[in-house]
């Protein structure tokens, strides 16, 4: 499958490869790092249109999507957005999603594009009469601006006054922006400031007007690579490396993202009756290697976990990463993981998030 944008990729030079089905670009021709330091000091464009999109309406679409997740959508107002897995009846994660709320009637799912017949078919098994569900996934584009610099590019951008310092984080508005009817949500998986469009996927002359809108402001286009190393510096969990099927929220970081004090939702009793037996910690390798997804973590010579995601930090110059260990590991200890056949010596972190920006 391609995305709208795909002939824009291929003209901007993009090493492209099969994601889930997908053909995006891993980078261009300045390469992962050099995107990644862009997108922490000045601003990136993101084609992030391979992940589903659902639009949920009817009257019961609000108590429908509450029964759905675990997080607790009474806490949001129209135009808001909130973050949440959804769940098996057993509390293992089907996904990780973003759900906005028109009001409460008319909701935009997004799920990720490993996971969308999954989600869809999910979803329509739990859907009450009064409600209806539709993948609009080729309908509408989806762009991600992210840096320090997007909220400047975005109101040049717009052909009426905006002013973006009231549009807070996880939520949105519906406006224009080069006279195309656009939903500019304050989100992002990057750890900056950013935002990410909504439009119809006919209108993909937005690429090039926000590339060329500032010739003072170096706006690139960047890749999954770099997607991938930004996320894990904010310590943003990835489906299908971090969390999954086996994966419930209270063994991941994402705890704060169960809320048991509100009615029945799918999963709830088995959380509730969970014994947590492990746990995801960031790490720190003490020596030059890489760590990467499934190897092996050792303590005292016994192998307790694995790796779930790793990377090198380019804004940090360390190798860093998640990894899966029992509850009884503390921060501040060392671990062993094998690289490609040898031990190296790591340092269980107090938290998975390892950049925050100013």
């Amino acid at each position: 499958m391609k995305t709208p944008f795909y002939d824009i990729h291929r003209s901007f030079g993009a090493k492209m490869l099969n994601f889930h089905g997908w053909e995006m670009p891993l980078h261009y021709s300045s390469g992962i790092i050099n995107e990644h330091l862009n997108t922490r000091t000045n601003v990136s464009l993101f084609d992030v249109s391979h992940m589903g999109r659902f639009e949920v309406k009817g009257i019961d679409a609000y108590d429908c999507l509450q029964t759905l997740v675990t997080n607790d959508i009474s806490k949001l107002d129209n135009n808001m957005a909130l973050y949440s897995p959804i769940c098996y009846e057993n509390g293992g994660i089907i996904d990780d999603l973003i759900i906005y709320m028109f009001n409460r009637k008319k909701f935009l799912i997004v799920v990720n594009a490993s996971n969308r017949e999954k989600d869809l078919e999910w979803i329509i098994k739990h859907l009450r009469s009064a409600t209806i569900i539709e993948d609009i996934t080729d309908k509408i584009a989806l762009l991600a601006l992210q840096g320090p610099l997007a909220q400047s590019i975005l109101e040049k951008a717009a052909i009426v006054d905006l002013n973006l310092n009231q549009l807070k984080p996880f939520n949105f508005i519906i406006t224009n922006i080069f006279g195309i009817e656009c939903i500019i949500s304050r989100t992002g998986y990057t750890g900056e400031d950013g935002f990410e469009l909504f439009f119809d996927s006919s209108k993909i002359e937005i690429w090039e007007k926000l590339i060329q809108l500032d010739s003072k402001v170096n706006i690139k286009p960047a890749g999954l690579g770099a997607r991938d190393t930004l996320r894990l510096e904010a310590g943003l969990m990835l489906y299908g490396n971090d969390i999954d099927e086996n994966t419930t929220p209270l063994e991941a970081p994402l705890k704060w993202t169960v809320k048991f004090e509100k009615n029945e939702f799918i999963g709830k009793k088995a959380l509730i009756n969970q014994r947590i037996y492990r746990k995801i910690v960031g790490f720190e390798v003490l020596e030059k290697r890489v760590a990467r997804h499934g190897n092996e973590v050792l303590m005292n010579s016994k192998k307790i976990g694995f790796v779930t995601s790793g990377t090198f930090s380019p804004t940090l110059k360390k190798s860093i990463g998640f990894c899966f260990v029992p509850v009884y590991v503390n921060p501040n200890e060392l671990i062993e993981i094998n690289i490609g056949g040898k031990l190296y010596k790591a340092n269980v972190l107090s938290s998975t998030r390892f950049y925050k920006r100013k």
